[in-house]
């Protein structure tokens, strides 16, 4: 049995099965394999012009922007070391991880077995990070009189079986299904943990009717237009435009709104940890700049809406 480590080199999460997403998976990294770039585990590059050292940073776009702050105020001070930090979802960070192309791999998600897998064959050893937490805040317009939600009302909301809003004490208006595409961590863990409730044998799924944003911003952006949308998305996204609903994961409640205080008493039932990957146990720059995220960087994570380790 194959298990994945942590950051202090404990093993956890065994590999539970194959799946025809892993197979496809290590026929991508294959093709990486040869053509020179797969199978490699990333190290920092030089920079002939100014001897400077790169980390390649990939994925989450819930994390991103936090990312990007700990990237600018680490080379603050660290004028040799140049971060480059980009999104494009969970997913394809891990993938890019596996299949070498960059130091580090952000994600709203843990790694799946058949990710674990795929990294496994490819020679790669991944470790996981925790590096913040955050609460998955489910939004509507303000002008939408409905302010509170159980679990199973989201769930029925998401795979069609509430489909206008006075069926849960709104107005008679269609309900507009907003939701990040599929390659994103966030929609996994709103899928796993909301839609399906935790249960591992449900096979629920999204409604065909709903609308997936490339983005946080598209969300927002369809939320503050449409009076009819729900949507989810990573607390320090949320706007002031937009009307957070309080969430119970039954009707008898307490029905929590989501924040950094009901985060850390664990009361907000929506609320996850966020990660980032690397390849193996990380040495020199790259271990450097993991224990700072893991220590002086935590000052930035409150300021960005997430909610510090400690």
């Amino acid at each position: 049995m194959t298990y994945i480590r942590d950051r202090k080199g404990r093993f956890s999460k065994p590999l539970l099965r194959f799946s025809f997403f892993a197979i496809c998976l290590v026929l991508l990294i294959g093709i990486g394999v040869l053509s020179g770039r797969g199978g490699k585990k990333p190290e920092i590059a030089g920079d002939p012009a100014g001897d400077a050292q790169a980390i390649e940073n990939k994925g989450s776009d819930t994390l991103v922007n936090l990312a990007l702050a700990w990237a600018e105020e680490y080379m603050k001070s660290h004028p040799k070391v140049r971060i480059s930090v980009t999104g494009g979802g969970s997913g394809t960070g891990i993938a890019a991880m596996i299949n070498g192309t960059v130091s580090i791999a952000n994600a709203s998600r843990e790694m799946k077995p058949e990710e674990i897998w795929a990294a496994r064959m490819n020679g790669i050893d991944p470790v996981q990070f925790v590096v913040a937490h955050d609460a998955i805040a489910v939004v509507v317009s303000p002008s939408n009189p409905v302010s509170r939600l159980t679990f199973k009302q989201i769930s029925d909301i998401y795979t069609g079986k509430i489909r206008n809003w006075a069926e849960i004490g709104g107005e008679n208006r269609p309900i507009v299904l907003l939701s990040r595409e599929s390659n994103s961590g966030t929609y996994v863990y709103f899928l796993e943990n909301v839609i399906r409730m935790g249960n591992d044998k449900s096979k629920l799924l999204f409604s065909p009717d709903t609308l997936l944003m490339p983005s946080s911003e598209g969300i927002s952006s369809e939320i503050r237009q449409n009076p009819n949308a729900i949507g989810y998305d990573g607390l320090g996204y949320v706007t002031e435009d937009q009307k957070v609903i309080a969430v119970s994961k039954n009707e008898n409640g307490p029905f929590v709104l989501p924040s950094a205080k009901t985060v850390k008493n664990c009361s907000y039932p929506i609320a996850r940890p966020l990660y980032m990957y690397t390849a193996e146990n990380p040495t020199g720059q790259i271990k450097d700049y993991m224990e700072w995220i893991l220590s002086g960087g935590q000052t930035l994570v409150a300021k960005l809406g997430f909610v510090p380790l400690q």
